[in-house]
């Protein structure tokens, strides 16, 4: 709970942004990367600029290691770059800052003590005092939440607690029974879905404390809510299909704002249309993205597109063939995205009467989330070297506001990352990256970690990884493959796996060991491989396709997927791309080659590892890999982390894999020489 009875905003105490740079006498040498040093790195992000462009806010999340935990904090720099400050403070922590369209006030959500138990929206006067409580919901969970361009009214997204609070002084309940009539009823991290557990949207009077609901329509998802600029609609993201749970037909609609309104469906796509949405200035369109149809659900690619308030659908940057998100407009009715382009992410202007974009920044890396007032843009951008901070983004380039890990690199010698392109075993080009050790010698391979992201639809690109600069530390090289199924290169890239698994992702993930080989880095009689989700799939199917891999780890992966039908959270994927079991039997063999010829495929030494909670790739892949392998007598072990969903939450966890990743390597990749020396 912040504890504190001063004005944060008006504080002479304010930490200067910068200062002046160190003799280079005075430099201390430089170091390599540390585990500890994981816990170093504070995850910044979440900018967002107040009304009148002076100052940005944004989150700022740390390890406390006495804990166990991570907690996310509010910080804010002026945007002259002359100061920045922490805002709240406490073990409860505070997210989702936003500023009041006056500026007064600087509101987050924070489940601190207060008048009402539970996550609410609290706010800090800018004038001066402590946090105050703006919200009282008991019966409900606040998801996220937007001011009323007139400030009067907070546009609440509610959930269904999945249990009531327990009374004060006395234990809680015994947990319900979860009665489930819903086609998709589990999902990672909320776990079993409870026939009311929808979003839905509340405008909540700050004046009365009172919520009331928006919409007249129940039992549907209603998310992503936007304000227009002149206060008279809300737009939001819903699917109002008769069976939401059997599509992913999500859709705009417009709701006046007022409680108790009808809304009105603005898009017909039979597909995804929605993301973050974005007002014109004048309130009269809606910029969005449109995904693909339902049987390329988990390889779609988001296009710009805008609707009217009458319903008219456009199609701004007809030509781009890339994955954009978050639209923003200026004051002045350009409207950007970021697009999602290989390794990278920028942001860019659309042409809305053209169908080409005019990127804004040329830097390499990648921006992880924006948002832009009075005239000014900020961004949370990362690159090879640096982990994300805030930036302001002008004529082209970025100007630094926020300096959270730069005492920490100035320590660090980091290795650097570069571009690879190479052809596959069918001519496709493919592209990835790699990271030489940090001692590094021309004629002398080194070892080399083959990791594999997940997705598949996403891309690995030019961010800080600390697990790259920690192998280089140790003198491992890494490689990171965009194989086909990712981001980043187009749809007919992304979809080219669908109903396909394990083929072309293993002919392109081989073909760049080989270009690594090639070039000389890689030694080839020590390579490992290594994924999580997606990536731990791959690596199942890598070490089934080859024996040139010392060492193999799948984390969060399966080797037959009919035996995750009904288990995970992707019924729609099989149902729309694989088609279910009974209908599409010889399928689910032929791609559970791993497992089904486990004994005859796969010599590799492999570790298995997931979490207890994870309903995302449940558990059960890893397990049925491990027992396989042990009921062959081959080298495996298989590592449980209680109560972990599919990103681990656990500071020591996280740790504890790294530990156990770089154990597993360093026994098959660098065993002890005859003299016990390595």
């Amino acid at each position: 709970m912040l504890n504190r009875a001063f004005n944060p905003f008006l504080c002479l105490a304010l930490t200067l942004a910068s200062s002046g740079p160190a003799l280079a006498a005075d430099a201390p040498a430089k170091r390599a990367i540390k585990l500890d040093d994981l816990a170093r790195i504070e995850r910044v992000g979440s900018p967002v600029v107040s009304p009148e462009g002076d100052w940005v806010a944004y989150t700022v999340s740390s390890i406390d290691a006495k804990e166990d935990k991570s907690r996310t904090h509010l910080w804010m720099a002026k945007w002259d770059g002359s100061a920045r400050l922490q805002l709240t403070f406490g073990k409860e922590g505070a997210s989702a800052p936003r500023f009041s369209p006056d500026g007064r006030y600087l509101s987050f959500l924070s489940s601190r003590p207060g008048a009402a138990k539970g996550t609410q929206v609290w706010a800090l006067d800018r004038r001066g005092g402590e946090a105050e409580q703006l919200t009282a919901v008991t019966d409900q969970e606040i998801e996220t939440y937007a001011w009323s361009p007139d400030g009067k009214k907070l546009l609440l997204a509610l959930h269904p607690k999945t249990e009531p609070d327990a009374e004060e002084g006395k234990p809680a309940a015994a947990p319900k029974p979860i009665v489930i009539d819903r086609y998709h009823f589990k999902q990672d991290i909320q776990g079993y879905l409870r026939n009311d557990a929808w979003n839905a949207l509340y405008l909540y009077d700050l004046a009365a404390k009172k919520a009331e609901k928006l919409t007249t329509a129940k039992n549907v998802e209603e998310e992503d809510a936007a304000w227009s600029p002149d206060g008279a609609w809300v737009a939001f993201v819903s699917n109002q299909d008769p069976d939401p749970d059997r599509s992913n037909n999500t859709d705009v609609f417009v709701v006046a704002a007022k409680p108790g309104s009808a809304a009105r469906k603005l898009t017909t796509w039979p597909g995804p249309d929605g993301g973050r949405l974005a007002w014109s200035p004048d309130s009269k369109s809606i910029a969005y993205e449109q995904g693909a149809k339902l049987e390329l659900l988990e390889y779609t690619q988001a296009r710009p597109a805008v609707v009217t308030l009458e319903g008219k659908v456009s199609y701004p940057a007809a030509r781009l063939d890339r994955a954009v998100r978050a639209p923003l407009y200026t004051p002045d009715g350009h409207l950007s995205y970021l697009v999602d382009d290989d390794r990278n992410v920028y942001p860019a202007e659309v042409e809305t009467q053209g169908e080409g974009i005019h990127r804004a920044l040329a830097q390499l890396g990648m921006v992880m989330s924006w948002d832009s007032a009075a005239g000014h843009t900020a961004v949370a951008f990362t690159d090879d070297a640096h982990p994300a901070e805030i930036y302001a983004l002008e004529g082209g380039g970025l100007r630094k506001l926020s300096a959270h890990n730069d005492a920490l690199l100035a320590e660090l010698n980091l290795a650097a990352t570069e571009n690879i392109e190479f052809k596959s075993k069918d001519g496709t080009e493919v592209h990835g990256l790699l990271t030489r050790p940090a001692d590094f010698k021309t004629g002398a391979p080194a070892p080399m970690v083959l990791f594999i992201h997940g997705g598949p639809n996403a891309q690995d690109g030019h961010s800080f990884d600390f697990l790259r600069q920690w192998l280089a530390a140790k003198g491992y090289a890494e490689l990171n493959v965009n194989y086909r199924g990712s981001s980043g290169r187009g749809q007919d890239y992304s979809k080219a796996i669908a109903a396909d698994w394990g083929h072309f992702e293993v002919e392109d993930l081989l073909a760049g060991v080989d270009k690594a080989v090639a070039m000389g880095v890689a030694d080839p009689n020590r390579l490992a491989v290594t994924g999580w989700s997606y990536g731990g799939i791959l690596t199942d199917y890598t070490v089934a396709s080859t024996d040139r891999f010392k060492a193999g780890i799948s984390g969060a992966g399966v080797a037959a997927p009919m035996a995750f039908y009904g288990v995970d959270q992707y019924i729609l994927q099989y149902d729309n791309e694989l088609g279910p079991p009974w209908k599409s039997l010889p399928l689910y063999l032929k791609m559970s080659y791993p497992f089904l010829e486990v004994d005859k495929r796969i010599h590799t030494p492999m570790l298995f590892m997931g979490g207890t909670s994870d309903m995302n790739v449940p558990l059960l892949g890893g397990e049925q890999m491990y027992q396989a392998l042990r009921s062959l007598g081959r080298p495996t072990e298989l590592v449980v982390y209680p109560e972990q969903f599919h990103g681990f939450t656990r500071p020591s966890y996280i740790r504890d894999r790294y530990e156990r990743w770089l154990a597993w390597w360093d026994k098959y990749l660098k065993p002890p020489a005859a003299d016990g020396k390595k």
